[in-house]
């Protein structure tokens, strides 16, 4: 089966976005160095430009469209406003980016610095969208959509490309799940090379309800995560990507999530969101074990936050 997210509209997308994004570095740590049994190599995409993974999806989206004179519009939980405010900068167009309430003070100035006009009401991410949906309807701007484009996932899987060129020998990676934009954009890049295991909140368990039930289907939203992980339900353009090539959808704790994050800031000095130490909860929890020889990278993939809630 083809899918529209394949290898050459990731590697198209590579060189679209390689003037503008970071390629991010690895932290190869052995086996006992955060208290695991094997050797982990980390991801370290909280260093991307705006703090997250989600700068290679937007400037792919903003790269591949004529931009319009209004801009752009998004709906985020905050990383993926901060790459879109990030981007419209970088390409001198104006941005308007819609937030929930819970979206946290440390994203929304952020969003601010980067010079786009915020938008803040609703419960959760779902009621960011449909505003934000609204919004591109009366004034024209392109609709930059946090997970569910195809150009957006394109651009995430660009982290896999980094990654396998990078690690070639991994035999499994994690990844954090939202909204399925950077997990379906990397599964497409690694089409069963390696296993993809997904990691979510107890609280937002989006793909893993999905999986279990062979559709797109709304899920619960909340936790320490929902800011970043709290999407209703993963994307249509990636549930097919899911299904063929992630093969296990984990579901974690919250205290599991804030111990990852006080051992990536004790063990690495890294400052990493809850969102962005989930993917490694389930390797220090027991959630995942890996087998016998494997070779395990776990993608740190936000760092938006305020540090004294990680280091304090």
């Amino acid at each position: 089966m083809t899918h529209p997210i394949d290898a050459a509209a990731i590697r198209a997308a590579a060189q679209r976005i390689a003037p503008h994004i970071r390629r991010t570095p690895l932290l190869r740590l052995p086996a006992g160095a955060l208290g695991t049994a094997c050797d982990v190599t980390l991801k370290l995409e909280l260093l991307q430009a705006s703090g997250s993974f989600k700068p290679r999806g937007a400037f792919n989206r903003m790269l591949s469209a004529p931009l319009p004179a209004a801009g752009v519009v998004a709906a985020s939980g905050g990383n993926h406003g901060a790459a879109v405010a990030y981007a419209a900068r970088q390409l001198g167009i104006p941005a308007e980016i819609f937030v929930p309430q819970i979206t946290g003070a440390a994203k929304v100035a952020r969003i601010q610095a980067y010079g786009a006009r915020l938008v803040q009401g609703g419960a959760a991410y779902d009621d960011a969208r449909r505003a934000s949906e609204a919004r591109a309807a009366e004034t024209g701007a392109l609709m930059v959509h946090a997970y569910d484009q195809p150009e957006v996932l394109a651009g995430q899987g660009t982290l896999a490309l980094e990654l396998e060129e990078d690690a070639p020998e991994l035999t499994h990676v994690l990844f954090a799940t939202g909204g399925g934009g950077l997990i379906g954009g990397c599964a497409a890049w690694y089409a069963g090379r390696a296993e993809i295991i997904s990691v979510e909140p107890d609280a937002c368990p989006t793909l893993h309800t999905a999986l279990r039930e062979g559709a797109p289907t709304p899920a619960p939203v909340g936790g320490v995560a929902a800011d970043s992980l709290g999407a209703r339900q993963v994307g249509l353009t990636m549930f097919p990507i899911a299904q063929r090539f992630v093969k296990t959808a984990l579901l974690v704790p919250d205290d599991a999530i804030r111990a990852a994050q006080r051992l990536l800031w004790d063990a690495c000095r890294l400052v990493a969101e809850p969102g962005g130490a989930t993917a490694l909860a389930a390797l220090l929890c027991g959630a995942f074990v890996p087998p016998e020889g494997a070779k395990v990278g776990v993608v740190v993939c936000g760092g938006n936050t305020d540090p004294g809630s990680v280091a304090g």
